[in-house]
C-alpha cells in the first residue's frame, strides 16, 4: 500500500511554507496587568496572516488595538526597517511583520511599539492610536512607568520624548564610531538571551543604560549574489578568539547627569582554574532596576563565573550579592537574577547536582526538579517552569520563601506562563495541539484564541526511552505500513544540540515534518541525547571540550536500540537530515561513520567553528589560541578525504549567524579530495528558512535527494 501524500499533489510542503513552520496564528509576548485586569498580546488574523497585530484581553474578551493595515497606518507600516530592527528580528528568529515587538507602561494602560521606524503609542482604553514625532527612526520603544515619557533609540543615541509628542532631547549620544546607548550587541542578543540595552528606574527619573563599542570587533560584509548591485551588509561579528564589544552601563538620569556603573573588572578567588583562563568580566549577561535599585549579572570571558551585582542608584557603586562557579561554565537561567520585595535573591542553585534547581532566598528548590526558567513574581509568589521528566515542561510555583510547591499546569506537555495580581495566563502545548488559558485565582477566566492551521499531517509518533542512558526518542512510521510489509529505510532527524530539545510530548512544526517524511517511505528517528536541556548539570555539559563524540555515539546507540525491537528498519538504508547544528551532525555523520550512515542532508552546518561567535563556541571549545585541538576535532574540513556517501549541504545565503563560509569551505576541502557532493544555495535566505515557498520545496528536494541516495 502507499500514501497519498507520496504524490506530485501533496499539498504539506507548501502549508509549511505558507504558515511559516505553523508559527502565524499564534498568540504571544503575553503582558499581564498589575491588577491582573488587562492581557496584551501579538496576533494575526488567521493562521496564514504574516501581520501581526496588538490585542488586549479584558472581561473575558479579545479586543484590536492595533492594526499595521488598518487607517493611518499604511504609510507608516511600508517604509523600510531601520537596519537595528532588523538584525533585532533576525536574532529573535521573527517569522511576521507589522506589530512584532511592544512595551508597556507599569499599569499596562499603555503601549508603544515601532512600526517602520515610526513610534506609535496605544491607549489601552480603546482611543485611537497616535504616532509620535521622532528625531529619527525609532528602535525599541518604551514608555516609563507612569507613561509619561518613551524612550527610544534611534542613530545609536538614546533619546526621550513625551507622551503627547513634546520635548525630544536625547539622553545619551553616540559619543564615537561605533558606539551605541541603548542597543545589545550581537552576541548578547544571539547567544547570551539578552536582548535588551536600557531599563527604566521604578520611579521613571532615570535609566540604566549600556554602553556598546564594537570599534574592536571584526566585521564581516555579507552580499547578496543574486542582486550583485546592492552594497554588502556590514556586521560585528566576533568569532571565537577575537575581540568582544565592550559593554559599559551607565546610570542616566532625565536631569542630563550621567555616572558610570563601576563594573568589577576580573573574577578574584573562587574562580576555577583551566588550561584556559580568562577572569575578565566581558559579558554583562542581565539587567534590570527594582525598587532596590539596578541588579546586573556579569559574566567572565570563560564563562567559569557569574556575578551578581546591587548598583548603588546613586553613585554607581556595586556590590557583589552572589556568586556562581563552576569548572565548565555556568549556566544562565533565564528569568535570573530576581529580587524579590524582601531583598531575598532568585538564583540558580549552584551547580553540581542531577538537576539544576533555584535557590529562592536560601531555599532550594526539591531535588530532581529541573528548573527551566523564572517567570516573575504575582501575589506573593515565584512562577518558574520546570519539571522531573525530561519530555514535559510544567508551570511551578512557590510561596517568595521557597515553601509551598504547587504545580500549575496539568496536561502532559510543554507549559509556559505569564503572571500579574491573581491572573496567570497559561500557554499550553500539548500532543492534542496549542491552548492559551487565562486563569483567575485558579479557575478558567477565559481563552485567547489560537489561530495556527492544524497540519495535514497528523503526528503518530511513538515514545521510546532507549538504551543504557534511556535516551528519549520518538519513531515516526507511515501510516500506511502495515507490520511485515516490508523494510524502511531510515531518517533519523534530530536536533541534539545544546539549548534545545525536539523530543518533548507535543503538537509542533518538526513533529509535522517528521511525520510527513514517514509517509514518504521512511521510518523516522528523532532523540535528544547527551548536551540537551532537561536532564541535569552532568548531562548537558558532558559534550565540554567536544561536541560530536557523545552526541553520535547518542544516535548510533538509539538506531541500533530500536533497531532491535523493529525488524521492518533496513540499516543497510540509514540516513540523517538536519539544520544547523544538526546540519552539522548529519555532516558528521557521514564522514565519521559511513558504516552506519548512508546519506545526509547538511542544512546551514557550522562546519568551521572557528567561524563561530565568541560566547556560544568558547563556551565548550575554549579559546581557540590556548586549544586549538579542540576546534580542530570539531571542525569537519580537515576530514573531508573520508567522505564516501552522498552528502547535500544546504545554505542560506544570507545567513548571518551560521554564515555561508562554513558550507562554501567545507566544500572546497571535499572537492580538493575529490569527493563528489552536491551543494544547494539558496538566495535571499537567512538562518531561518520560513518566509516564501523556499521552506515548502525544500522539504521536497531533501526528500527526493534521500530516496535517490539510500536506493529507495
Amino acid at each position: 500500500m502507499t500514501d497519498p501524500a507520496a504524490s506530485p499533489a501533496d499539498p504539506f510542503p507548501g502549508q509549511f511554507a505558507r504558515t511559516r513552520r505553523f508559527s502565524l496564528g499564534v498568540p504571544r509576548q503575553f503582558t499581564v496587568s498589575p491588577d491582573g485586569e488587562r492581557v496584551l498580546f501579538l496576533r494575526g488574523t488567521s493562521g496564514t496572516d504574516p501581520v501581526s497585530r496588538l490585542w488586549v484581553f479584558e472581561n473575558g474578551a479579545e479586543r484590536l488595538l492595533a492594526d499595521p493595515l488598518g487607517p493611518g497606518f499604511a504609510e507608516a507600516a511600508s517604509g523600510e526597517i531601520p537596519p537595528e530592527e532588523r538584525a533585532r528580528r533576525e536574532r529573535a528568529h521573527e517569522t511576521s511583520s507589522g506589530v512584532v515587538s511592544y512595551a508597556t507602561d507599569a499599569s499596562v494602560r499603555l503601549a508603544a511599539f515601532a512600526l517602520a521606524g515610526t513610534l506609535w503609542l496605544v491607549p489601552v482604553d480603546g482611543s485611537a492610536p497616535r504616532r509620535l514625532p521622532t528625531a529619527g527612526p525609532a528602535v525599541d520603544p518604551r514608555p516609563s512607568p507612569d507613561g509619561s515619557l518613551i524612550a527610544y533609540v534611534s542613530g545609536g543615541a538614546l533619546r526621550t520624548v513625551r507622551a503627547d509628542g513634546t520635548g525630544d532631547r536625547a539622553l545619551a549620544g553616540p559619543d564615537g564610531d561605533h558606539i551605541t546607548y541603548g542597543l545589545s550587541d550581537y552576541v548578547s542578543q544571539e547567544s547570551i538571551g539578552r536582548t535588551r540595552g536600557y531599563w527604566w528606574s521604578p520611579r521613571g527619573d532615570a535609566l540604566l543604560v549600556a554602553r556598546t563599542d564594537t570599534s574592536g570587533v571584526r566585521r564581516r560584509y555579507l552580499t547578496d549574489p543574486a542582486h550583485p548591485g546592492r552594497p554588502p551588509r556590514e556586521l560585528a561579528y566576533p568569532a571565537a578568539g577575537t575581540p568582544n564589544a565592550k559593554v559599559s552601563l551607565h546610570l542616566v538620569r532625565l536631569s542630563g547627569e550621567r555616572t558610570a556603573v563601576r563594573l568589577p573588572e576580573a573574577a578574584g578567588a573562587g574562580h576555577p582554574e583551566a588550561a584556559w583562563t580568562d577572569r575578565a568580566f566581558e559579558y554583562v549577561v542581565a539587567a534590570g532596576w527594582d525598587d532596590r535599585g539596578p541588579l546586573v549579572s556579569v559574566q567572565t570571558r570563560d564563562q567559569r563565573s557569574v556575578h551578581v551585582l546591587a548598583v548603588h542608584g546613586a553613585t554607581g557603586e556595586t556590590r557583589t550579592v552572589h556568586r556562581a562557579h563552576d569548572p565548565a561554565w555556568v549556566a544562565l537561567r533565564p528569568g535570573t537574577p530576581l529580587r524579590l520585595p524582601s531583598g531575598a535573591l532568585v538564583v540558580p542553585a549552584c551547580p553540581g547536582g542531577d538537576t539544576q534547581g533555584l535557590d529562592i532566598g536560601g531555599s532550594r528548590t526539591p531535588a530532581g526538579l529541573e528548573v527551566r526558567e523564572v517567570l516573575g513574581t504575582a501575589g506573593g509568589r515565584v512562577y518558574f517552569t520546570g519539571g522531573d521528566e525530561p519530555t514535559e515542561v510544567h508551570v511551578w510555583s512557590c510561596d517568595e520563601a521557597g515553601g509551598r510547591l504547587a504545580q500549575v499546569s496539568g496536561a502532559p506537555g510543554v507549559h509556559t506562563a505569564a503572571v500579574g495580581g491573581p491572573v496567570v495566563v497559561l500557554d499550553s502545548r500539548t500532543p492534542d495541539g496549542h491552548a492559551v488559558t487565562v486563569l483567575r485565582d485558579g479557575v478558567e477566566a477565559g481563552r485567547i484564541a489560537v489561530l495556527a492551521e492544524e497540519p495535514l499531517v497528523t503526528p503518530r509518533p511513538l515514545a521510546l526511552s532507549l538504551g543504557a542512558r534511556e535516551l528519549r526518542s520518538r519513531l515516526y512510521l507511515p501510516s500506511w505500513h502495515a507490520p511485515g510489509a516490508g523494510p524502511l529505510p531510515v531518517l533519523l532527524s534530530p536536533y541534539a544540540g545544546h539549548g534545545m530539545q525536539v523530543v518533548l510530548k507535543v503538537r509542533a512544526w518538526w513533529t509535522a515534518v517528521a511525520q510527513w517524511f514517514a509517509e514518504q517511505g521512511f521510518a523516522v528517528l528523532v532523540t535528544d541525547g547527551r548536551g540537551t536541556p532537561g536532564r541535569g548539570e552532568a548531562w548537558e555539559k558532558s559534550v565540554h571540550g567536544d561536541r560530536l563524540t557523545a552526541v553520535l555515539e547518542d544516535q548510533i546507540d538509539a538506531l541500533h536500540a530500536v533497531a532491535a525491537d523493529r525488524p521492518e528498519l533496513d540499516l543497510t538504508r540509514v540516513a540523517m537530515r538536519g539544520w544547523s547544528f544538526s546540519g552539522y551532525l548529519a555532516a558528521a555523520a557521514v564522514l565519521r561513520h559511513p558504516e552506519v550512515f548512508h546519506a545526509a542532508v547538511a542544512g546551514a552546518a557550522p562546519a568551521d567553528r572557528r567561524l563561530y561567535d565568541t560566547h556560544w563556541e568558547e563556551r565548550f571549545l575554549g579559546h581557540p589560541d590556548v586549544l586549538p585541538e579542540n576546534y580542530d576535532r570539531n571542525s569537519l574540513l580537515a576530514e573531508a578525504a573520508s567522505l564516501t556517501r552522498p552528502l547535500m549541504l544546504v545554505h542560506g545565503l544570507g545567513d548571518d549567524n551560521v554564515t555561508v563560509a562554513h558550507t562554501l569551505r567545507l566544500s572546497s576541502a571535499l572537492l580538493a579530495a575529490g569527493r563528489p557532493h552536491t551543494v544547494l544555495p539558496l538566495s535571499g535566505t537567512g538562518h531561518l528558512v520560513g518566509r516564501d515557498h523556499t521552506a515548502g520545496e525544500l522539504l521536497r528536494f531533501e526528500r527526493d535527494f534521500l530516496r535517490r541516495s539510500l536506493g529507495t
